[in-house]
């Protein structure tokens, strides 16, 4: 049978393939000392650190092993961070050490936790049912990996067989047990959640989106097909020598908002880098000395050409570059290399080396950014080892006076690490340049070459390796040349695929705008095919021209108001099927200021002056002696960095920028789901723009890139090259016609739906559904509900569900499109009847934010005059119940309707309605009524009776049901104890020897002791459930439950306490405690901790009296009590006490009756007096007076006086018990916290 607990084991088992010791629970809670509070398993870390640290006295292990076993912050990933740092460099220690002349010194040591370099050395364990103890109680991980006794990875698994466990009910749990058990994930690198099938690794600070599968075993090629991926992640992941890998370099930890997040490589940036730091080291090994080599790498050794690696734009190159430099630094081959970061823009080179310094940490050490070309010179000079050397290629040109470029290090372990590299920059083309004098005058000429070559000739031994997100082309044999071959690839498709970046469409509105568009296209043509992107355009003289021309064009103030008004409107119809923002970028500053003010005229409420205002920005680059127009524009570095923040924050107000080149590459921003062109581009310029866009975020489809200048030709060639590192039929762009073809097929389905006759009727309605569609409502889903599928059952409702899943995706793609414009009022009525559907009849799924906030609102609210969906009795011609759902007149109405199909679902929807909401925990009467329901759906669903009979049927039920909800206050017994009273009276005999009433006392007392003894999961955890079983079978017992059934009745008592266990354990049971007072003749006595657990209850103040009475037991005065036990545990413990309370309480609130302060009833607030407790002394009693409403509920004014009366009455109520025997000297009254505060607050609001 395939369950949660098999998944379990067979993890377990592929952890025992690799080697991995199992120890299961029982012996690991040994380990533990017999305690649940203890996270790590010390005498496996104590013995592990004695064979690491040899040298290092067993004393000093044990205080070290003391240091890990507490918490080094309250905040669990400042902890997290702490505990990693000593995983990789060791635990330092400080010894006194006295030298032969009797000097004392402090000598500082490191203990090492894990030893990298002998995987042999660690002791790696696994285990299941790790039970932890939590601040809600008791918390049972599925299975917790160890290495030396630490808990370093926690799996969380679901049923693969259960349709409703996924797992996101996975990750949500570990949510729940990071928050409650934060003690645990101290120590955790990765956190995993599988149901089998499907399987993610994400990070301690990782969202959804964050958890990623891990695809290969071995490297990049080994990607097992058709096989689990949880047996795939645990063997690729946890393998020794991979997991010992993984935590040593490729793990980071990043602020982010004022907090701290940690992020983790995915299996792409885990393989590429360690197959590029092979590479390199191969290609670095000048003299031969490597006697082996990885022979599927490609890498020539001693080359100087350690590959590229590809991977896609938003898969996370920067994490792969630092964990690339991180663990070739450390190589021994190397030789503590010096790596050289290159980029071919500032802002690009600044982003890079924040990136680096963030994760000084794990690089350990300060990467140096360089200061122009003289200062690069110096540091490559100087430079004898180690170091991360940050600089644009543009530092590498030559003087004017220089025909090549100095040596400048003739060592062979310079390691030359290129983003985005590509033909542009290395290039060894010669160019005949003019050679200027300082006045600007043409002094010769000489000729330039590509980067490559001065750095070749700058550093001839280095190694040079490129990451990129954009490939080598074809044709491109100069970057091939420099670099070498492939490395590692991972392209758009694998992007998509894994969810690591979303699919981008493309939807050209050229057409739309009211200018010429083949002259448009034709100087767009003319200028790419002489656009060389490594130069400013009006520096290249023989494109000069046509850029002018091209730039007249498209800037003409008639085209950017046509461009204003489409892009606006596009927008905003994108933003109502799914909010996000955009980036607009422009051919040239110019334009994209005059497009700014032609937009600020069709909304001016999105421009402002202040830069942290307005939903509307340029970003761009300038100075002081630009044109007047560009300066409001124009901004520093902080104010640009807070301009970022802006656009990246979600809630901001900030929605589009314009840009011509800023934010273009190396911008992450996922809340950007839309790019509108109007910029010749091609190339990798192109598909580093558009990449802006396919960041995951959320709900988000897909990315939108819009074109207004016609970049289609330009992005289907970039995409030949982008996707042919494997053979693919997926496209990774898509045109959003195509989503469009995508509504017309789904349109046409549900047409056909709608013309398939029911009962011999079709269903007509696109004639008349504009005017009409309110009315049309009812018959559209009760023709839907009707439909008969091939096997011969009703599946109308699942089919249309499901074709409206495909339109709402379809159209939140295209929705912008004109073709659509004759579909949106259809659509609109579609989206009508799902939300009837929804509304009426979804009981059971889940619904997300993005479905409650979906395309069907926006389409409800804006296309047609649909106002009454919100209201399901009138959609289906009913008048509102005025006291319940199940009541006779509205069954009777139901019964009525002439949409018998859609009474049926209708019923069905409102019986399982009250069948969750009221019995969801009572497993009897749950049980009992879904039997009921589902053998009368499934006779509707197979068309084995009539539909009038099955509607008899479900009316009855629904009686029942009422008539049953009525049970608990006739008995007056708690939501809870009526489930269990059920339970032990589904036996009729127990009922017959034991009477209902004594039936419900054991009722009373199961529900007392169980919720005692609860714990969080504690049906799976076998000791306490044979505790449990214990415990009802002795209660049962007791009360003289017949034995012939007490079985029976301990399994379904049981499953009723399974059913309540985890609520009581968190203090979520589905109803409040019930006061339920204990009495003598007419008077009532409450105890405090019962009042003081009711939600809504205040104490206002508390009675300390002395009474002349003896404290002495005498149980036997009390025993004609049901409850003198607790009495007594309260000091009630005998008769004269429990008389004198009953005078001190009546008294008191006899006198509280002269302000109009009433004692509390079942029927209005007042105050309830209870116990708190008596102690010796002759008898002193602490009586509390709550109130049984807070300030809301009884209104401020009457909150006031009741806490006045007792703080100005206080003495005068206690004199009112003189004829008492409490000491009237010598009592006190004080009034709670709550009440002195909220007494000052009101004196002060009132002066």
């Amino acid at each position: 049978m395939i369950d949660e607990r098999q998944l379990e084991l067979n993890c377990i088992d592929w952890f025992e393939s690799m080697d991995y010791r199992y120890l299961p629970a029982t012996e690991v809670k040994r380990e533990r000392g017999n305690s649940n509070h203890q996270i790590i398993l010390k005498n496996i870390l104590l013995e592990r650190l004695e064979i690491l640290n040899p040298d290092i006295a067993k004393s000093t292990l044990e205080d070290v092993v003391e240091q890990l076993n507490k918490s080094d912050s309250p905040v669990l990933i400042k902890s997290n961070r702490t505990f990693h740092k000593w995983l990789i460099e060791g635990v330092k220690i400080e010894a006194k050490v006295i030298d032969a002349e009797g000097n004392e010194t402090t000598e500082s040591d490191y203990v090492q936790l894990i030893d990298f370099a002998n995987i042999d050395k660690n002791d790696f364990l696994v285990t299941n049912q790790f039970t932890v103890i939590g601040t809600k109680g008791e918390l049972i991980p599925d299975v917790v990996v160890f290495i030396n006794g630490l808990p370093i990875s926690v799996i969380e698994l679901k049923n693969p067989a259960d349709e409703q466990a996924d797992i996101w009910d996975a990750f949500n749990q570990l949510q729940t047990y990071k928050e409650q058990a934060s003690q645990l994930f101290v120590y955790n690198e990765a956190l995993v959640i599988s149901d089998g099938l499907n399987a993610r690794v994400g990070s301690l600070t990782a969202n959804e989106e964050r958890f990623v599968p891990w695809r290969v075993i071995e490297d990049e090629e080994d990607r097992p097909n058709f096989e689990f991926e949880l047996k795939t992640l645990v063997k690729g992941f946890f393998k020794k020598e991979h997991i010992l890998d993984f935590i040593r370099y490729f793990i980071l930890f990043e602020p982010s908002n004022k907090t701290l997040i940690k992020k983790i490589a995915s299996y792409h940036q885990f393989h590429a880098v360690r197959a590029a730091v092979d590479s390199t080291v191969i290609a670095s090994d000048k003299a031969g000395r490597l006697l082996t080599r990885t022979d599927k790498l490609k890498t020539a050794q001693g080359s100087g050409k350690a590959g590229v690696v590809w991977h896609t734009q938003g898969s996370g190159k920067s994490i792969s570059m630092v964990c690339y430099a991180s663990k070739l630094l450390q190589r021994r081959e190397m030789s503590n290399p010096t790596i050289v970061v290159v980029t071919d823009r500032n802002d690009l080179d600044q982003q890079l080396y924040n990136t680096f310094c963030m994760a000084a940490e794990t690089l350990k050490q300060m990467p140096i950014k360089v200061n122009g070309r003289d200062n690069l010179r110096d540091e490559l000079s100087k430079v004898q080892s180690g170091g991360i050397i940050f600089t644009t290629v543009q530092k590498f040109q030559l003087e004017n006076d220089e025909s090549r470029h100095p040596e400048l290090s003739t060592r062979s372990n310079i390691i030359v690490m290129s983003d985005e590299a590509h033909r542009s920059q290395y290039g060894n083309t010669a160019r005949l340049k003019n050679i200027k004098d300082k006045d600007g005058n043409i002094t010769g000429k000489k000729f330039v070459y590509g980067y490559s070559k001065y750095m070749r000739e700058a550093l001839p031994q280095a190694s040079f390796i490129g990451f990129t997100g954009t490939p080598i082309e074809e044709v491109d044999k100069d970057t091939q040349q420099v670099f070498g071959p492939y490395v590692s690839v991972y392209d758009i498709q694998d992007a998509i695929d894994d969810g690591t970046t979303v699919p981008i469409y493309y939807e050209s509105r050229i057409a739309k705008l009211d200018v010429d568009k083949a002259e448009l296209e034709r100087l767009n043509i003319q200028v790419e095919q002489e656009f060389d992107e490594n130069e400013e355009v009006a520096q290249k003289e023989s494109i000069k021209a046509k850029w002018a021309a091209l730039e007249k064009l498209v800037g003409s103030e008639p085209r950017l108001k046509s461009v204003a008004a489409d892009l606006v409107k596009h927008y905003e119809t994108r933003c109502d099927t799914f909010p996000g923002k955009a980036i607009v970028v422009g051919m040239s500053r110019e334009i994209c200021v005059d497009l700014y003010n032609e937009i600020i005229k069709l909304r001016p409420e999105w421009h402002s002056d202040d830069p942290k205002k307005g939903g509307l920005k340029i970003i761009m680059t300038g100075s002081s002696s630009d044109k007047a127009k560009f300066q409001p524009h124009i901004h520093n570095k902080k104010t640009k960095k807070d301009l970022e923040d802006r656009y990246k924050d979600v809630s901001d107000e900030l929605k589009i920028v314009i840009v011509r080149d800023m934010w273009l590459t190396g911008f992450d921003a996922p809340c950007c789901h839309t790019m509108y062109i109007d910029k010749p581009m091609r190339g990798h310029n192109l598909m580093q723009a558009i990449a802006r866009v396919n960041r995951v975020f959320g709900d988000k489809e897909g990315g939108l890139v819009v074109d207004y200048i016609g970049i289609a030709g330009e992005l289907k060639e970039a995409l030949k090259t982008y996707t042919n590192s494997r053979s693919r039929k997926d496209k990774p762009t898509i045109n959003a016609r195509q989503a469009f073809e995508k509504v017309e097929q789904q349109i046409n389905i549900i047409r056909d739906m709608f013309e398939t006759p029911v009962d011999g009727q079709t269903f007509e309605y696109l004639s008349t559904f504009e005017q009409n569609a309110m009315e049309l409502l009812p018959a559209a889903v009760n023709h839907l509900t009707g439909l008969v599928g091939g096997d011969e059952k009703r599946d109308g409702k699942r089919r249309y569900l499901d074709a409206m899943a495909m339109l709402t995706k379809a159209y939140s793609l295209c929705n912008a499109l004109d073709e659509i414009e004759s579909y949106k009022t259809e659509i609109a009525f579609y989206f009508a009847v799902k939300a009837a559907y929804v509304k009426l009849f979804n009981v059971d799924k889940k619904r997300s934010m993005a479905e409650r906030s979906s395309v069907f609102k926006v389409l409800l609210d804006n296309a047609l005059s649909v106002n009454g969906v919100d209201d399901i009795f009138s959609l289906v011609g009913l008048d509102k119940p005025n006291i319940s759902l199940l009541s006779e007149e509205f069954l009777e109405d139901v019964k009525n309707m002439q949409q018998q199909n859609l009474a049926v679902e209708l019923l069905e929807k409102l019986l399982k309605d009250e069948v969750k909401a009221r019995l969801s925990n009572d497993v009897v009467q749950e049980k009992k009524y879904s039997d009921r329901i589902l053998s009368t759906l499934q006779k509707y669903h197979n068309r084995s009776v009539e539909t009038a009979q099955v509607i008899a049927e479900l009316i009855s039920w629904a009686k029942e049901m009422a008539v049953d909800a009525e049970m608990a206050s006739r008995l007056n017994l708690s939501t809870d104890e009526i489930a269990f009273y059920r339970a032990l009276v589904l036996n009729e005999e127990s009922v017959l020897i034991l009477g209902d009433d004594n039936l419900r006392q054991l009722a009373i007392e199961l529900t007392r002791q169980l919720r005692k003894s609860a714990t969080v999961d504690w049906n799976q955890r076998d000791s306490v459930r044979a505790r449990m079983r214990n415990l009802v079978r002795r209660l049962l017992k007791r009360w003289k439950y017949p034995p012939e059934d007490v079985q029976e009745a301990i399994d379904i008592v049981l499953a009723q306490a399974e059913a309540l266990a985890d609520g009581w354990a968190n203090n979520e049971s589905q109803q409040a405690p019930i006061l339920r007072p204990f009495t003598f003749g007419d008077k009532k006595l409450y105890f405090y901790d019962e009042v003081s657990a009711l939600p809504g209850v205040v104490d206002i103040a508390t009675f300390t009296l002395h009474a002349d009475i003896e404290f002495e037991v005498r149980a036997l005065e009390l025993n004609m009590f049901g409850a003198y036990q607790d009495l007594i545990q309260v000091g009630v413990i005998n008769r004269e006490i429990l008389e004198e309370y009953f005078l001190i309480t009546s008294t008191l609130q006899a006198e509280l009756n002269k302000y109009n302060i009433d004692e509390y009833s079942l029927f209005r607030p007042g105050v309830i007096w209870s116990i708190k407790e008596v102690r010796k002394g002759s008898s002193i009693f602490e009586i509390v007076a709550s109130i049984s409403a807070n300030e809301t509920a009884l209104g401020v004014g009457v909150w006031y006086s009741v806490i006045c009366a007792f703080r100005d009455t206080g003495k005068a109520l206690i004199k009112t018990l003189s004829f008492s025997k409490v000491m009237v000297d010598r009592a006190k009254v004080k009034l709670s916290d709550k009440a002195k505060k909220d007494l000052d607050d009101i004196d002060k609001n009132k002066h």
